[in-house]
């Protein structure tokens, strides 16, 4: 199975048209649709279902889709790190992260590395702790802002300075705006939007579970959802009341929805951790170094 070969197949999967995806890489059509056809033989599987204009993948496509994706992103960052060996120092840093205010922390290392060594880059990866974990194991990314819960026990980690808090996002003319903060009582049975991974059980110690204790089975979740900006947009049609983090959404110019922390408070901490016995490129290392220099409380 050849590089190449998985980026034609990414292409096609990815316009739909055979022809069209030629066009787009300088390939005559016969030769991409034999290439195609060469890699279903050589591994015993039908990727696509070809109709009359426009192609689709079979279920065992979409598993090849999701495996060539990480395959050719391990290996330009591969090819990024080897780039870097040379003595002036350049490549790039891919760095997963949670929504998290404590990302401008991170910001300031990044700045401080970047007037240093300018040719250093910076590639930012959001998601929930589950997909952020799996491309780090993975080592598609070299770290990863964690909000608690996660596995610390599985990386080396540096905890952040600063801590998130819980809370409430709700809209400017909800009557619940009246209070300071929020309690189990007022929300019992409101819909509520939250977060995939605050209701994780597998977790051992998941704080949100936790502040809610008994009555969490009691509550009335509305939705899940992993990017908190979409579930914001919901809690604006009325769809729910967004259980979120501080200082993402509400704090912006304009915003319709304000916030109420959670009483009693719930904080949370944020780490940013990397694989044991990771094998860092030279930009990797520097930026590790200048972590380590402004924060001293790694494991």
């Amino acid at each position: 199975m050849e590089i190449r070969v998985l980026k034609y197949f990414l292409t096609v999967a990815e316009i739909g048209n055979i022809t069209k995806a030629a066009n787009s890489m300088h390939l005559t059509q016969p030769t991409l649709s034999r290439q195609l056809q060469d890699l279903e033989q050589e591994l015993g599987q039908k990727l696509f279902i070809r109709g009359s204009k426009n192609i689709t993948l079979t279920p065992e496509g979409m598993i090849l889709r999701k495996r060539a994706q990480e395959i050719i992103e391990l290996v330009e960052k591969t090819e990024s790190e080897f780039t870097s060996i040379k003595d002036e120092v350049a490549g790039d840093i891919y760095i997963g992260a949670g929504e998290t205010k404590t990302i401008k922390i991170i910001a300031n290392v990044m700045k401080i590395l970047q007037n240093n060594y300018p040719k250093i880059k910076f590639h930012i990866v959001s998601g929930d702790s589950e997909d952020l974990s799996e491309k780090l194991d993975k080592g598609i990314l070299d770290f990863c802002i964690f909000i608690e819960p996660f596995i610390p026990e599985k990386y080396n980690y540096i905890n952040l300075a600063e801590k998130d808090t819980w809370g409430i996002l709700l809209r400017k003319d909800d009557p619940l705006t009246k209070k300071k903060s929020i309690k189990i009582e007022d929300i019992i049975n409101l819909p509520i939007l939250i977060s995939r991974q605050a209701i994780k059980k597998t977790f051992k110690n998941n704080p949100i579970i936790n502040w809610f204790g008994k009555d969490f089975d009691k509550l009335n979740i509305a939705g899940t959802y992993n990017l908190l900006y979409n579930a914001a947009v919901m809690t604006e049609e009325k769809i729910g009341y967004t259980l979120g983090l501080d200082r993402l959404i509400a704090d912006t110019l304009n915003s319709p929805l304000e916030f109420r922390p959670l009483e009693p408070k719930l904080e949370v901490s944020v780490s940013i951790a990397w694989k044991k016995n990771q094998v860092f490129s030279k930009p990797a290392k520097l930026f590790l170094k200048e972590l380590q220099d402004n924060f001293s409380n790694a494991f």
